[in-house]
C-alpha cells in the first residue's frame, strides 16, 4: 500500500493544480461572455483599462462608448470589464445645500474657532 503512496500524491496534485484552476477560468469566460452579450446602448460600462463610458452603438465584435459628450470610441467587446450601476444625476432631494463650515470639523473661513489662544 505504502508503493501506491507516491502516485495518490501526483494524481492530486494534478488534479489542484490543473483541473481546479481550468474550471475557474472557465467559469469566468462564461460570465464575461453573458455580460458582454447582455450590452445594450445606453449602459454605462468600465473598460480593462479603467475607462468608464456609455454604450452608443454595438458591433460584431465591437462597441462605440461615449466617453465624454461628443466623444465616442471603439473598442473591442472583450474589453469591456463589467456593467456599471447608473450615475445618481444631482443630489438628492432629503439633503440640504453645501454650507462651508456646516460639518463637524468647524468653520472653513478661518474663524475663531481655527485659531490658538
Amino acid at each position: 500500500m505504502e508503493q501506491y503512496f507516491p502516485l495518490v500524491l501526483l494524481a492530486l496534485a494534478f488534479v489542484l493544480l490543473i483541473v481546479l484552476p481550468a474550471r475557474q477560468r472557465k467559469r469566468v469566460a462564461a460570465q464575461a461572455q453573458a455580460m458582454q452579450e447582455s450590452l445594450t446602448p445606453g449602459a454605462p460600462v468600465m473598460t480593462t483599462a479603467g475607462l468608464h463610458g456609455t454604450v452608443v452603438a454595438l458591433g460584431d465584435a465591437t462597441v462605440d462608448l461615449e466617453i465624454a459628450p461628443g466623444v465616442v470610441v471603439t473598442f473591442a467587446r472583450q474589453a469591456i470589464l463589467e456593467v456599471r450601476k447608473p450615475a445618481v444625476a444631482g443630489p438628492t432631494a432629503d439633503a440640504g445645500p453645501a454650507v462651508p463650515g456646516d460639518d463637524a470639523t468647524g468653520p472653513a473661513d478661518g474663524g475663531p474657532a481655527d485659531r490658538a489662544h
